[in-house]
């Protein structure tokens, strides 16, 4: 009987009249399922899923699978609604990864618990039709030898991807600074030493505040100290990523005439380097998208007239969360987009704020802009705050799916708890052991310092 529901299933997805049976459609016999364990710790795990719909297009997704043991228990997951009875775990899409085209995969994770052995499942039903894909556990590429510029080189956008000098996608893994006027002593030899060698981190963001006792304070000290950061990091094998840290006012056009001199003289003076990105403006706020890209139409030329090939990251409305937080969206950039080539659209989230919704933009706008994630935090958006760990995860999960670079706010020693270090640390020497690091730190640590694997061919 059930071989037969599944056979009416399968023929009514290829009339096209799934949609009559049921809200989700019926996958066709064929998906294969990735199963990881990603971490474990004493008495629980972390793991994630990757379905792939080897059949005919579904609409909607749901994914069986059985515990083996008895003591196996979903704690928390994410990326779809986890639920279990018993042994039998459910796992269903969301509204903006629940669509799933033939050959095409959606990813989830979870935290667990376990209290005698954590066998792996191996049978697997999507849409309750078996998936005779079987299931496998892919090992990533084996990682090249050299730094991240040593086997990137320059980069520049393909399509909605950072791509190397191989013209192969890229995801840059790295921490930003807080902003240099306050925190320059957390960037010494040792802690950027630390960075590069136990952090494995591909990028170091320098946060140059604008007001706030920055650059217009002193435009030519500020400027010398983003060169010295900018050196710093090519000599240990990072990515600089330079951050015009516009913030209050939110309008960039306040600071127009400061970022053409600003950015004319850092582009002049490092143009011959291969590790260099230029943000124009950190976070655009109270201001339409057609200013935002008026602003960038006006300092990008800048830029390019002494440094024509590199990649530029252009602020978005609503704090860079492409208008998400003033109640918009991708579209008006999608629609409108700046008038220029090699750039990239800056997107901003805060894991305890920032959640389903965003995601679910940043997924959206990946297939239409380059996207790169300039700055985000474990914790709320206004830097205190418990971490959210499953949020954290999500996010970090989907933009490693999605090939997204990015950079977590913050490498530093602030009293708060978005920073990676606890107070006082950059008194000392010490900047990768336990005893220093925050849980945003362990956390962002852990994450960063696996191996990146880039393509070389």
């Amino acid at each position: 009987m059930k071989r037969l529901l599944a056979l009416l299933a399968t023929c009514a997805t290829i009339l096209g009249l799934t949609a009559a049976l049921s809200p989700q459609a019926v996958a066709a016999t064929g998906c294969k399922v990735d199963y990881t364990v990603t971490s474990q710790w004493t008495g629980g795990f972390q793991g994630g899923v990757k379905i792939t719909n080897l059949g005919a297009p579904v609409n909607g997704w749901t994914l069986g699978f059985t515990m083996p043991d008895p003591g196996q228990k979903i704690a928390q997951g994410w990326n779809a609604t986890w639920s279990q009875s018993g042994s039998a775990v459910t796992v269903t899409g969301l509204d903006w990864n629940r669509a799933l085209a033939t050959g095409a995969s959606a990813e989830a994770g979870f935290t667990g618990t376990f209290t005698g052995a954590n066998p792996k499942p191996t049978a697997f039903t999507l849409n309750g039709v078996a998936c005779t894909g079987g299931t496998t556990e892919e090992p990533p590429p084996d990682p090249v030898d050299g730094t991240p510029v040593d086997i990137n080189g320059p980069l520049h956008v393909c399509g909605v991807n950072l791509c190397n000098q191989y013209n192969r996608p890229v995801q840059l893994r790295g921490m930003s600074t807080h902003g240099i006027q306050w925190f320059d002593a957390c960037y010494n030899a040792a802690s950027l030493d630390a960075l590069a060698n136990d952090w494995k981190s591909d990028l170091l963001r320098i946060s140059m505040y604008v007001q706030e006792d920055g650059y217009e304070t002193d435009p030519a000290g500020f400027t010398r100290r983003v060169n010295e950061l900018v050196d710093a990091a090519e000599a240990r094998g990072m990515y600089a990523l330079i951050d015009f840290h516009t913030l209050t006012p939110g309008d960039p056009n306040y600071n127009l005439e400061r970022a053409k001199t600003f950015f004319a003289s850092v582009a002049a003076r490092n143009a011959g380097k291969k590790n260099v990105i230029y943000e124009i403006a950190n976070e655009p706020n109270g201001v339409s998208w057609s200013g935002i890209k008026n602003y960038a139409e006006q300092v990008i030329p800048v830029v390019r007239a002494a440094d024509p090939d590199a990649v530029v990251i252009v602020g978005t409305r609503g704090w860079s969360s492409l208008g998400v937080s003033d109640g918009s969206s991708e579209s008006e950039v999608v629609s409108n987009p700046v008038n220029a080539t090699n750039i990239m659209y800056a997107f901003h989230f805060y894991a305890a704020s920032h959640k389903d919704n965003y995601r679910a933009t940043l997924s959206r706008a990946a297939s239409q802009l380059p996207l790169f994630v300039t700055e985000f935090g474990t914790v709320s958006a206004t830097g205190g705050g418990a971490m959210d760990r499953s949020s954290t995860t999500a996010w970090l999960d989907l933009l490693d799916q999605l090939k997204i670079s990015y950079a977590n706010w913050t490498y530093s020693d602030a009293d708060e708890s978005s920073a990676a270090f606890r107070p006082g640390t950059c008194a000392g020497s010490d900047y990768s052991s336990s005893g220093v690091l925050t849980e945003s730190g362990a956390l962002l640590k852990s994450r960063i310092s696996t191996p990146d694997s880039f393509p070389t061919s």
